[in-house]
């Protein structure tokens, strides 16, 4: 599961004392609230499910995948089944949920272990999966097992609420570059990512930073 909310609160107050334009943020918002996912399979088969679509449009397809599989589909129900286009997934995420399932019931993708490996290294086994990228592996890690130092620094929401934050142009922030630039705030990034996407789009961020 993701950072109780207790630690998420620890981890915010400690970057605050760190950094004076993340506490002025905490002050004026507040602080984020945590957020869980199940570890397993049907997490990341429904990360799959909704890249690039909107939570609604998601949520129906999942549903029907649901209906179809089980309400916590396996890789076995996965594998076996033909009807994942009917359900509405693209030619290409029923290629990226078959590889998904193909990875976990041959043993190249255990959950059971992962939580054993080091954060690049479990990003490494998550996105040895067709469709996972490395945004998807963080936000996975972060959420289901709960890591404190995952920080997506693809994610435009976060790339937009921390140059709101610094003063700094949003198109400067891109992956290496943008997490050499937050160093300072491991290894408590997690909890900074949730921070940053409280503060995507609030008016109030203005006046803190």
């Amino acid at each position: 599961m993701g950072l109780s909310q207790q630690q998420l609160n620890d981890d915010l107050d400690a970057l605050a004392r760190r950094d004076p334009s993340f506490a002025k943020a905490l002050a004026t918002l507040g602080p984020p609230p945590t957020r869980h996912r199940e570890p397993g399979f049907a997490t990341l088969l429904a990360v799959i499910v909704s890249q690039q679509l909107s939570t609604r449009a998601a949520a129906t397809i999942w549903q029907r995948v649901q209906a179809g599989l089980g309400e916590v589909p396996t890789p076995e129900a996965v594998l076996a089944t033909t009807q994942l286009r009917e359900w509405g997934l693209s030619g290409r995420k029923a290629e990226y949920a078959k590889d998904l399932a193909a990875h976990v019931a041959t043993g190249a993708l255990d959950f059971a272990l992962l939580p054993q490996l080091d954060d690049d290294s479990a990003v490494e086994k998550i996105v040895a999966v067709r469709g996972l990228g490395r945004w998807s592996a963080q936000i996975y890690l972060m959420f289901a097992e709960g890591r404190r130092d995952m920080w997506p620094a693809d994610d435009l929401a976060i790339q937009k609420a921390y140059a709101q934050l610094k003063g700094l142009e949003a198109s400067t922030l891109r992956g290496k570059k943008f997490e050499a630039l937050t160093q300072d705030w491991s290894p408590y990034r997690s909890a900074a990512a949730l921070m940053m996407w409280h503060c995507y789009g609030s008016t109030t961020l203005e006046a803190s930073a």
